[in-house]
């Protein structure tokens, strides 16, 4: 283990001495995230499902791209058609969850820091923090990702809770107009009493990544880096994220410079506002809910 490790700081040294130091790279990544839910058992028709399935792909599936050089980075999503926003089959209670997305993110590594800019239902705000460093686990296996020979790393990466209740939040939306109002009621009571329990009792989980020492920079996809190379895959929980397309030192230099527009915030001021936010979401949902199962009419 202790050679396998010295072999990696020795590729990685070494190829720092062989490139110039404007070395910059671009990388794109495909993100596919395996969804819990099933449409079994539900009773739909072929259309409703083909169009629910689409509209999970569109959510559960993205491309990123990530501009990098030796000390900085910006991982974005690449731009495509909106889906249109989720919508009960009754009322006017929308939630557009892309709106609470991964934004924009920027790090540099040298001075360990990020600024993410997200917009949270209309309003930008650059959430500005330290960046935490992950304690990685340097395996000696191997893969073979493109051209690139890939070794193994695993780390143990905090959980966002805000983010956590958001998704919960959302499986129990996805449920839609088609169940009654008792079925609803039990299956969110099951989820609340089980699953959630069980998610919110998880504080940490672990992540593998794998990692190209040819490519001499410690980068990677979103909050992940610190690597003796740049990080072409990520396995976290449910989800994968892989690089498909790789350009060395365009002939085109790139300028990586954190994004500006939005309100200054960190990243607890932030998390307490969307918070704030899938609470109001949920009571109004529960509203919503309620309404339809008296007929249509609110409670007066």
């Amino acid at each position: 283990m202790k050679n396998q490790f010295l072999v990696h700081l020795f590729v990685f040294f070494a190829a720092i001495t062989m490139h110039a130091q404007d070395f910059q790279g671009k990388a794109t990544y495909q993100s596919k995230t395996s969804s819990d839910r099933s449409l079994e058992g539900r009773q739909l028709s072929e259309e409703q499902k083909r169009r629910i399935e689409q509209r999970l792909k569109s959510s559960l599936e993205k491309s990123y791209e990530l501009v990098f050089d030796r000390t900085a980075s910006l991982y974005s999503e690449e731009e495509k058609l909106d889906a249109p926003s989720a919508q009960s089959g009754r009322g006017g209670f929308r939630v557009n969850f892309a709106d609470i997305g991964e934004g924009m993110f920027y790090k540099n590594i040298q001075q360990k820091i990020y600024v993410n800019q997200k917009e949270l239902f209309g309003k930008n705000f650059l959430i500005q923090d330290s960046l935490a460093s992950l304690e990685w686990k340097l395996g000696s296996e191997t893969k073979t990702i493109g051209k690139y020979t890939c070794y193994k790393a695993t780390a143990i990466v905090k959980i966002d809770t805000a983010m956590q209740s958001l998704e919960s939040f959302g499986r129990n939306r996805r449920g839609g107009p088609n169940r009654s109002q008792t079925e609803t009621t039990q299956q969110d009571s099951t989820e609340s009493s089980t699953n959630l329990a069980r998610r919110a009792a998880q504080k940490e989980r672990s992540v593998t990544a794998w990692y190209a020492p040819q490519i001499p920079v410690s980068q990677g996809p979103g909050i992940y880096w610190g690597l003796p190379g740049l990080i072409l895959e990520i396995n976290d929980g449910r989800t994968t994220i892989l690089c498909n397309k790789i350009t060395l030192n365009p002939e085109d230099k790139m300028v990586l410079e954190a994004p500006a527009k939005g309100k200054e915030v960190s990243q607890a001021e932030y998390n307490k506002m969307l918070s704030k936010k899938i609470t109001e979401m949920r009571d109004n949902f529960r509203n919503e809910r309620g309404g339809r199962g008296n007929g249509g009419r609110t409670r007066g």
